[in-house]
């Protein structure tokens, strides 16, 4: 029973009460105790004494239905404990299932999904695995930023490119991407400024130095294009691409006793080497000696028809006509030496 039905019954009482009190005028003596009586009327302590009682009942009746109603509601049931969702996560006991999907990946080419699994193999490698999984990574950052590059998403590729030389600073590949996409988005200092820091970690990279040399020229700095290759073979003395980038700059500068001393001194170490019989009979022939500019010339078409400067793979040895970004042999990225 509500609060407001008992309201209403107390009321219907006290009117029933004054109504039979005016009709029954009759009254008794109630004592209470001691002295203390009342003089009532008959009527309304009958009436009263009802009243109470379903007051009572009343009373009685909210208080059960209250401590009911509490027993009865459901209590919430507690939170249970959800399990996390799964985390891409590779521990260091089971990498091989991580890496057998990430080879899955790259063989997909979905470069972005394979790359956030690298990263965590990165991660829970060993100190002695590391270098090859990163080598990977950087890799992964290279091939996502090609991507973007091929469909003109220039930040987004400048930004994966970094990423790839963060991981592994002497990555040609992505320094010449970089670059490109820099002068793309109209950033020609920007482009130099990371080719002439990819040399710095690569110094023997041709791409890189032909790329340097390129803007210098454009940009009439003919002797910055002598120094390129100075500094390049101060540090790697022995390299022979470095020795005729060098020899080929005096060429084109029209220095021709330089470029004629550096190619004859290449002559006794690479005597075989198509391309400096070729810079050799076109120094002849500007000097005016054609009979044996000629001569160098035939001796540089029985060695080869080729004027690419040859490369070999780093990791497989696999020989390259040309540089490439990827072995055809082993798969393997930046691994094209000359």
């Amino acid at each position: 029973m509500s609060i407001r039905l008992g309201l209403v019954v107390g009321l219907l009482v006290a009117i029933a009460v004054t109504y039979l009190a005016s009709i029954n005028p009759g009254r008794t003596h109630l004592a209470l105790g001691g002295d203390w009586a009342l003089d009532v009327p008959l009527m309304a302590l009958v009436v009263g004494a009802v009243g109470v009682g379903a007051a009572l009942a009343l009373v009685l009746g909210w208080l059960r239905d209250l401590v009911r109603g509490r027993a009865e509601v459901p209590r919430a049931p507690a939170a249970p404990i959800m399990a996390r969702p799964p985390v891409e996560s590779v521990h260091p006991a089971a990498p091989a299932p991580a890496r057998a999907g990430r080879d899955a990946l790259i063989d997909k080419r979905r470069w972005a999904e394979a790359l956030a699994i690298q990263a965590q193999v990165v991660a829970a490698a060993p100190r002695e695995e590391r270098p090859a999984e990163e080598a990977l990574l950087a890799t992964l950052h290279y091939e996502l930023g090609r991507e973007r590059f091929d469909r003109g998403e220039l930040a987004g590729a400048i930004g994966a490119f970094k990423d790839a030389l963060r991981v592994q600073p002497d990555f040609v590949p992505a320094a010449l991407l970089l670059g490109e996409a820099h002068l793309k988005a109209g950033e020609p200092r920007d482009a130099l400024r990371v080719w002439e820091r990819a040399a710095e970690a690569a110094p023997s990279a041709l791409p890189l130095l032909a790329r340097i040399e390129e803007r210098h020229r454009e940009e009439g700095r003919p002797t910055r294009m002598i120094s390129l290759y100075r500094t390049a073979l101060d540090r790697h003395p022995d390299n022979l691409a470095l020795a005729f980038g060098l020899g080929r700059v005096y060429f084109e500068l029209a220095m021709l006793d330089e470029a004629d001393e550096q190619f004859q001194k290449m002559e006794v170490r690479a005597p075989d080497m198509p391309l400096i019989h070729a810079y050799l009979g076109a120094i002849l022939e500007r000097r005016g000696q054609y009979r044996d500019a000629m001569e160098e010339y035939r001796r540089a078409l029985r060695l080869s028809e080729s004027v690419q400067w040859p490369h070999h793979c780093a990791a497989c040895g696999a020989l390259h006509p040309r540089w490439v970004d990827r072995c055809p042999s082993c798969r393997r990225w930046n691994t094209s030496r000359p």
